[in-house]
């Protein structure tokens, strides 16, 4: 990660392997950093990914405003290019903030975090976003373990569940196992969000939906023994035809994310192979066959077109399959 950071934080882009420094900054990308790099030294110890991790730190207290609304975007000269960011910019930096505070970073580094987290939670209440909602679930139940004698982050989280579940009763059938009338981005962060809010005490229906609808998912994006997410040139609307491109690197690191989350809970094999077939993804299990990793950088292609690799690395995509690798690797897994 630190060939995408500098002193501020990690950029936004790169033109092949060469940073875009016009792209700048996005808090996004520094908060899924922040966890990427603390996960990074929770299981290896380096000190190098602390010091990374506190940079990405200080850039989301940069970002946020006095009423706990964060700026998403910050131009290479330091300025801010946007009045405040979207709510899954919102929930990462929640999510990020949460992770922090229940794993072994220095004490300063947690009072910063609970810092940004408590004053960015109240604006969530106002979340319509479904991966937002999700994001926070992630964060809250971080925060939970954090401080176990605090129980209004449990309470939240049954709140944001029971408004997930309750549109997947909206939208949901017996053929279309889902939330939402079409498939788009980051989608196994749903039902990611709800395996961590059964493991924080919901109900049962919340491990049920949770559950139906990552088969649904795994039945739609692995096809013939690979993993071919949902492309971005038209998304997969119900009752419509798939784009199969282009093809983003985060499909594949949602899936082992959550997939894992299912196979810890539930032991069936069958969420293991998920987890696998898609982090394959990256090693050429792909519709195209190409590899995603680039060896000598260890940054991640942008994602693969119709015509091959999408050759830009860029922060999202190689943040994407650390977070995979992170995640099957701390689970005796990879």
């Amino acid at each position: 990660m630190s060939v995408l950071t500098d002193e501020v934080g990690m950029f936004q882009h790169k033109k092949f392997s060469t940073i875009a420094r016009k792209e700048g900054y996005t808090t996004d990308d520094n908060a899924r950093a922040l966890i990427a790099a603390l996960m990074h030294h929770r299981n290896m110890g380096d000190p190098d990914s602390l010091r990374l991790a506190e940079t990405y730190l200080s850039f989301m207290l940069h970002m946020q405003r006095e009423d706990g609304l964060l700026h998403n975007l910050m131009g290479f000269d330091r300025r801010f290019r946007d009045d405040f960011g979207s709510e899954d910019c919102m929930g990462h930096a929640l999510w990020a903030c949460g992770y922090t505070l229940s794993v072994d970073a220095p004490e300063e580094m947690r009072l910063v975090a609970k810092e940004i987290f408590d004053r960015c939670l109240p604006p969530s209440r106002l979340f319509i976003s479904p991966r937002a909602k999700a994001l926070t679930i992630l964060g809250l139940h971080h925060y939970q373990s954090a401080f176990p004698e605090d129980r209004n982050p449990s309470r939240h989280i049954e709140e944001l569940a029971g408004e997930l579940i309750a549109q997947y009763g909206v939208e949901a059938d017996a053929e279309w196992r889902w939330f939402e009338s079409y498939l788009t981005y980051a989608n196994a962060r749903l039902p990611q969000a709800l395996l961590v809010a059964h493991l924080s005490k919901g109900g049962p229906s919340c491990l049920k939906i949770a559950l139906d609808s990552l088969d649904f998912l795994v039945e739609t994006h692995i096809v013939d023994g690979i993993f071919m997410p949902i492309g971005t040139e038209g998304w997969y609307v119900k009752g419509g035809e798939r784009a199969v491109y282009d093809q983003q690197p985060i499909e594949a690191s949602c899936m082992v994310e959550a997939a894992v989350v299912a196979y810890v809970i539930t032991g069936e094999n069958k969420y293991l192979e998920a987890a696998k077939t898609a982090y394959e993804w990256y090693h050429g299990g792909n519709t195209l066959g190409v590899v995603l990793v680039n060896g000598v950088t260890g940054t991640c292609y942008d994602g693969i077109t119709p015509e091959g690799l999408n050759r830009n690395q860029g922060a999202e995509a190689t943040l994407s399959y650390y977070l995979a690798s992170l995640t099957l690797l701390e689970n005796d897994l990879l």
